[in-house]
């Protein structure tokens, strides 16, 4: 062992530095006159001379070196030379500082040189130096540790020297700001893909730090060692450091820029509040102390800013793709940020690979872009009218709506942030992944069902390859492809042939579309009595009853399967005037004349609801029957809450055509009586002449024999085309969809469903306010005179009486008649002249599917 290698180190090394013995003495002897030069200086010694530094190299011949001797442990871990022993106490920082930067005036440049490279080794690990210190304005209590430290050097450094360390210390600032990144960020609210990212920082910083020990160990054994060299190598690492920094501070600033502001506003007025803690009694450095620390909370983003949500999840991923985006000229950057994302990418690769695997979502930190809305859940689907489970148990954060909608859901989403314009936290979806959100939410919103259903999901094994994907790896695009389509695939298959979906659509159409509809005239006939009474006083029991009766003489083949789930209901208020209070809300809230109006419009709400009052209590059953079917899950994704609501629209309209038919009909029988048929004259007798009331009677009957052939046209017009020109079209247009297979997805299965059911609506003129407004007023009127049948018989066998008995005052009793008749005619004309008019204008504007029905109705003639 040579006489001066420390103990525990081999010859080796000195053999591979290539040193002879007389330069090994030199660098020994200059880091033992450095140390002990330092020594002397705390101590309060005197001045170095240039004098002192020979002799300390003259004492090199001797076989035991002092400095060595004294500071075992200098080599080793050199750190542990700046470790304060207990016993000592704290060291006079100023003091030492002071006397420290005035002792370099005379000293030598390489001796300053061995001191300043001893001094910046220890500030490149955040530890404060001799001549390197904390900057004046520095704060560790009060400034952002996300900003870094900062250092001045001294004062009396040579110029040359201070040039090269004012180079390299930025590095330090970069490495105490990434440290206190990656200490706040790996707080459990930040998440995973934040604690992904500082794992990957921290792995760059243990390189770093290796490279810090080799410098040391070059430092402490090789005397060719300077501060150029030092630069040379850390040159590189400052680049990759400086870009950390840089991702760092856009990812700390994003999360609440407004807090720099309100510090700066609450700084110019600390000397009042610091007078009014006092008088109040809160003043004190624990008080001050507490402040400081909320204050750095609010920093890091503990409360979100504005938001209160942290940079996390989706938001950190953007953002590491944009400055790879806008830094990719600069590969160095490019391949760095590309590293960083692929580590902080896993564990959101990760949620999404179990997400469209198995459809369960593990979310614990709110980072995915899908979202779980627990309250609500399979038991929502009996009385929901919104169809909440599908639409809105997974949603995306972003509010979007999958299918290419650009309908949002606002509710939930949280406003953008005001630097960058980034949704917060999970809201925002990474770019790269904005294409694939609608497939990633429908892939695990399928499995969902299946698993509700009770089914286990049978998935093969991911391939080795698969998982170690990546956001950016085409690999990670097509797993999310093939988790759609097998999802997509096993749920249609679910619903189309283990729930039988077609046959139950085919019950529906069946029983709510009048097709086949003999059940319907057996329940009206059985129920004649009941469903003249208000809707209050009938009995749904007895009603329920009758229609089970109904079913089970009519229904036959796969409608007997599904009369269980049939059952009658009533409705809580008119179908026409709910209708025109749905499609007359227009959603405007002031508009221009809002101002001026609201007093009028108060008014306005006042009387409907008075109205709506009255008309609760005078709604007959008849009115208010409708029918309500009970499917189970998952089918009730298809025939939802929303649908039977459709369904039992387009039932009422047709009911009541079907019940005005009837009283039409009744009244065309009643019109075959004997008052209707029997002469006003007796056999043999004279004509009487044309100015004779008899003639004037028979007039009037024949003109109640119109109005009444004329009301029933209209009324079987209406619905031939609606039952034959509307719903059997388009039902079997649907029909052939689903049979032929040409329904890809669920989602556009429900989209098909609910739009077969609204062009059946529009095109039956329920979604159009001027168009339900004369047809409702055409049908009542309708109504009203098939109710009047009994009095037009009776006054027609009075009028018979007076004929037979020859009686004198027949004349003012065919006023009587004349003027209630014209009443009816009158205000049929005029609404069916309305309704025509509107039906023309719709069919030659907005719907076309219109036209046959104006060519049925100008077959009805009026009355000059």
């Amino acid at each position: 062992m040579e006489p001066y290698t420390p103990h525990g180190r081999s010859g080796v090394r000195k053999k591979n530095l290539t040193l002879s013995t007389k330069e090994y003495n030199k660098v020994t002897g200059t880091i033992a006159s450095v140390r002990r030069t330092r020594q002397y200086l705390e101590d309060g010694a005197v001045e170095p001379s240039n004098d002192f530094v020979p002799s300390l190299r003259g004492s090199l011949g001797r076989d035991t070196e002092p400095s060595f001797i004294a500071e075992t442990s200098f080599v080793r871990a050199p750190l542990n030379s700046r470790v304060v022993s207990g016993s000592s106490g704290p060291r006079d920082r100023h003091k030492g500082k002071g006397r420290a930067k005035d002792s370099l005036d005379g000293v030598p440049v390489e001796t300053q040189e061995a001191l300043i490279l001893e001094d910046i080794l220890f500030v490149l690990m955040g530890i404060e130096g001799t001549h390197i210190v904390y900057h004046p304005d520095y704060s560790a209590e009060d400034d952002d540790p996300l900003q870094g430290v900062r250092y001045v050097v001294s004062p009396s450094l040579d110029a040359s020297l201070r040039d090269l360390v004012e180079r390299i210390l930025p590095l330090a600032t970069y490495y105490t700001a990434i440290t206190a990144f990656i200490e706040q960020r790996s707080h459990l609210d930040f998440g995973l893909v934040n604690h992904a990212l500082c794992a990957a920082m921290r792995d760059m910083l243990k390189d770093y730090q290796v490279l810090l020990s080799q410098l040391e160990h070059a430092f402490a054994t090789s005397p060719q060692f300077t501060l150029q060299k030092l630069w040379f190598y850390v040159h590189p690492t400052l680049h990759t450091l400086s870009l950390l920094y840089l991702l760092i501070t856009e990812l700390a600033t994003a999360d609440d820029p407004s807090a720099t502001l309100s510090d700066s506003e609450s700084a110019s007025s600390d000397a009042e509040e610091d007078a009014r803690n006092e008088a109040l009694g809160l003043g004190g450095a624990n008080l001050k102390a507490v402040l400081s620390e909320i204050n750095k909370g609010s920093r890091l983003g503990m409360d979100g800013g504005a938001s209160g949500i942290p940079v996390k999840g989706g938001e950190v991923l953007a953002i590491l793709h944009e400055r790879m985006q806008n830094m990719s000229g600069d590969p160095a950057a490019r391949a760095l940020y590309g590293v960083l994302m692929r580590a902080a990418g896993k564990p959101y690769v990760e949620m999404v690979q179990l997400w469209i695997r198995t459809g369960r979502l593990v979310d614990p930190y709110e980072e995915l872009c899908i979202k779980e809305s627990k309250f609500i859940d399979r038991g929502t689907l009996d009385v929901d009218y919104t169809d909440e489970y599908w639409e809105r148990r997974y949603t995306l954060r972003d509010g979007t709506v999958p299918g290419g909608s650009s309908k949002r859901h606002q509710t939930g989403v949280p406003p953008p942030r005001t630097v960058g314009g980034h949704l917060p936290g999970g809201a925002c979806v990474p770019p790269m992944l904005e294409r694939w959100k609608s497939k990633m939410l429908l892939a695990g919103k399928y499995l969902n069902v299946i698993q509700e259903c009770g089914i286990e999901i049978r998935r093969a094994a991911a391939d080795e390859g698969e998982e170690d994907l990546s956001l950016q790896d085409d690999k990670f695009f097509k797993s999310i492809d093939d988790a759609y389509a097998h999802a997509n695939k096993t749920l249609l298959e679910l619903l189309l042939r283990d729930q039988q979906l077609i046959p139950r659509l085919r019950s529906l159409k069946r029983f709510f579309f009048l097709s086949q509809s003999s059940f319907l005239t057996h329940l009206l006939d059985l129920s004649h009595s009941e469903l003249r009474k208000s809707a209050k006083s009938a009995s749904l029991v007895k009603l329920q009853s009758l229609l089970d009766l109904a079913l089970n003489t009519d229904i036959q083949g796969e409608d007997a399967m599904f009369r269980e789930d049939l059952r009658v209901t009533m409705a809580s208020s008119g179908l026409y005037e709910w209708l025109l209070k749905v499609v007359s809300v227009s959603g405007v809230l002031g508009g221009e004349e809002g101002e001026t109006a609201d007093g009028h419009v108060h008014e306005e709400t006042k009387k409907e609801r008075e109205k709506e009052k009255d008309d609760k209590k005078q709604i007959l059953a008849i009115d208010a029957l409708t029918l309500d079917y009970t499917v189970k899950f998952p089918l009730s994704l298809v025939i939802s809450r929303k649908t039977i609501l459709r369904y039992q629209l387009i039932f009422r309209f047709l009911l009541h055509l079907k019940h005005v038919e009837q009283s039409l009909s009744s009244m065309w029988i009643e019109h075959k009586t004997t008052p209707w048929r029997a002469p006003t004259h007796p056999p043999g007798a004279a004509a009487p002449s044309p100015a004779d009331w008899q003639t004037d009677f028979q007039n009037w009957r024949k003109r109640v024999f119109l109005l009444r052939a004329r009301m029933l046209a209209f009324v079987q017009q209406i619905l031939a085309f609606a039952t034959f020109e509307v719903l059997e079209p388009n039902w079997r247009k649907l029909e052939g969809k689903l049979e032929a297979g040409k329904v890809e997805t669920v989602d556009q299965l429900l989209r098909d469903h609910v739009d077969f059911l609204d062009t059946c609506l529009k095109e039956c003129m329920l979604t159009s306010s001027k168009l339900l407004k004369a047809y409702s007023k055409l049908i009542v009127t309708c109504s009203t005179f098939a109710l009047y049948t009994s009095s037009f018989t009776k006054s027609a066998s009075q009028a018979l009486a007076l004929a037979a008995a020859d009686a004198a005052d027949g004349d003012k009793a065919m006023a009587k008649r004349w003027d209630f008749l014209s009443k009816f005619e009158t205000n049929f004309n005029h609404w069916f002249k309305v309704h025509l008019d509107c039906v023309q204008f719709y069919a030659s504007s907005e719907n076309v599917s219109l036209l046959p029905l104006v060519v049925r109705l100008n077959t009805i003639k009026s009355t000059s």
